[in-house]
């Protein structure tokens, strides 16, 4: 006998060997006990699940001359000539190339003919929704009163593209994607019947690239064995489909914990080397992050598609990153999967958002911030010897420089504002924000009695000659200096030169994004070439219009009486976001809104 796919030689025979579709095959049995089989079913689902396979089962149990427990005997000479395709009572039509409103004519003339051996005449139409408009209502009448001994059974993966008036006439069974244990589990049978030795890691990592196709893992199967022979092991199959290895995962895990933007790039030059399409790379650091994220979450490794190994592994790798740290990486690598869908460099683009991400320090927590803010009220309350009409006007000061530095001496002022942190205030909506009048209130009164100022250099006034003829000499140097950053540079314009501050546009979030964090190195490097303190104001190219605004505003005035602080009404979510706390966090520390 010649040689035969896995999928082919394994196909199931009877409803018992159908995977993952038990919902399918239940009713159909117990349709086919009772005595109350339909006239018409329709089987949707994605490819490889089994619709094919199913119907050709329901087929012979229809016609089976001693069926067994609902299930085709397989052995009679019905079942035989439908298994070997030359029974006249099961017509197997393809819908693709049998489309047109003829062929449902001829069909419609030969559903009158009455079986020759079976009990019913049944016609399997694949891909029934590749049928025409016309053919589609050349069988509604025929459909809806066939004659009692006809059963039509369709099958088709775009459900949504067969007429309603189709869809009403049949019963439909939706056939759901097999899951990878299920598919690892039928693998395995397979591997061992036939004595191949597959490593457990192996048959997942085929699994996965079935996507929920039965038949795509045993034709993937199929392949590792022609290029591994009877013992394949996970190395040797990630070699051969070119999938990138968890180990590289992992290793991106430590390069964020430790912040090693070095180790980063050297792994995207591996990346490269090895072959490993850029896109899939992405795709499979945002898994790896949701597995953290899941563990880190539930707390458990039962919805993590991985090895035991790898399981344990997820178990202590989750506890060293917050929550919110996984969300805002996993927030990068999704907007870095639709920025390398069209750059035209997609190494340097993979390259920054790595540093960018190793480069993020853990997230602030608003809840913390409060909390502290509420000891220094008791503190405030206790001590009767703070003057709080001894601020003098030098020390309330706020430059309009975005060079500004904070020094924080106060005991929680080093909790308040934190260099280059995230504050999650997403949740804020719907708490008291009452209270963040008081911390706007008391962060002021804390830059009057314990915090001192450092005022940098005052901005000059410069033209907008100056600024466009040093422009491309600025833009080399911050090249050559910081790569990333000069890289997000390249893709911007100057939009205005007034008062001291230049307006550059940004195309999207991600440049945008880049060039705030580093508003300070722009700013120095751009005093470097033009000899002047010049502020630099990056936004967003859909905001272009809007006009320019002093980098900082006054911050709210604090009343004598720290214990009778005015409380404000509740505010939109707008309001929140452009509350004087957060502004100033932002304004002064680059912090990001966290989804």
């Amino acid at each position: 006998m010649n040689y035969q796919v896995t999928a082919r030689k394994w196909r199931p025979m009877i409803f018992d060997d159908v995977v993952g579709q038990g919902h399918v095959t239940n009713t159909l049995r117990n349709a086919i006990a009772s005595h109350r089989v339909a006239h018409a079913y329709i089987f949707s689902g994605t490819r490889g699940c089994g619709k094919t396979t199913t119907a050709r089962i329901l087929a012979r149990a229809l016609n089976c001359l001693s069926p067994s427990n609902q299930n085709p005997d397989n052995i009679c000479e019905v079942c035989k000539e439908i298994i070997e395709g030359r029974g006249l009572d099961v017509i197997e039509i393809d819908g693709a190339s049998n489309r047109g409103v003829e062929e449902i004519r001829n069909l419609r003339d030969s559903v009158r003919y009455t079986p020759t051996r079976g009990k019913y005449k049944i016609y399997i139409i694949d891909e029934v929704h590749m049928l025409t408009k016309e053919a589609f209502n050349a069988l509604l009448k025929t459909l809806e009163e066939p004659p009692a001994h006809v059963v039509f059974i369709f099958a088709t993966t775009e459900v949504h593209k067969v007429p309603m008036t189709i869809l009403s006439r049949c019963q439909r069974f939706d056939f759901r994607r097999i899951a990878i244990e299920e598919i690892v589990s039928t693998l395995t049978i397979i591997a061992n019947a036939e004595d191949i030795t597959i490593e457990n890691d192996a048959l997942i990592v085929i699994a996965k690239r079935a996507d929920g196709s039965l038949r795509d893992a045993q034709s993937i199967f199929d392949q590792v064995r022609s290029f591994c022979g009877n013992d394949i092991k996970t190395a040797e199959l990630l070699k051969a489909f070119n999938v990138v290895d968890q180990e590289i995962y992992f290793r991106v895990s430590d390069f964020l914990k430790s912040h090693d933007t070095q180790g980063a790039i050297r792994l995207v030059d591996e990346v490269i080397k090895i072959g490993y399409d850029l896109r899939e790379f992405v795709g499979g650091l945002t898994e790896h992050l949701r597995n953290m994220l899941i563990v880190h979450s539930t707390e458990s490794t039962q919805l993590v598609e991985v090895s035991e190994n790898y399981k344990k592994r997820y178990e202590k790798e989750a506890n060293q990153f917050t929550e919110q740290d996984i969300l805002r990486y996993i927030k990068q690598t999704n907007e870095l999967d639709q920025t390398l869908r069209w750059a035209a460099q997609p190494r340097y683009r993979l390259e920054a958002g790595l540093i960018q991400m190793a480069k993020m320090e853990s997230s602030v927590q608003i809840g913390e911030l409060l909390q502290q803010i509420e000891l220094l009220k008791k503190k405030i309350s206790s001590n009767s010897s703070v003057n709080l009409s001894s601020s003098s006007p030098e020390s309330t000061r706020y430059s309009t420089s975005p060079s500004s530095e904070l020094k924080v001496v106060g005991e929680v002022g080093a909790g308040y504002l934190k260099s280059k942190s995230a504050i999650s205030y997403s949740s804020l909506i719907g708490t008291d924000l009452t209270k963040l009048t008081e911390v706007s209130k008391l962060a002021e009164f804390q830059n009057t009695t314990q915090r001192t100022v450092k005022l940098p250099t005052v901005i000059q006034s410069v033209s907008a000659d100056e600024v466009t003829k040093h422009w491309s000499t600025f833009v080399s140097n911050v090249s050559r200096s910081h790569i990333a950053v000069g890289t997000s540079l390249t893709e911007t314009h100057i939009l205005d030169v007034y008062n001291g501050m230049v307006r550059i546009s940004c195309p999207d979030d991600y440049h945008f994004s880049t060039l705030k964090r580093n508003r300070d190195f722009l700013t120095n490097a751009l005093h470097q070439v033009l000899g002047k303190r010049v502020a630099i104001e990056p936004v967003l190219r859909s905001n272009a219009d809007i006009p320019i605004k002093p980098f900082y505003t006054t911050p709210p005035s604090l009343s004598a009486d720290t214990k009778n602080l005015d409380m404000e009404a509740e505010q939109t979510p707008q309001q929140i976001a452009e509350h004087p706390i957060l502004t100033l966090l932002k304004r002064e520390l680059g912090v990001e809104r966290v989804e």
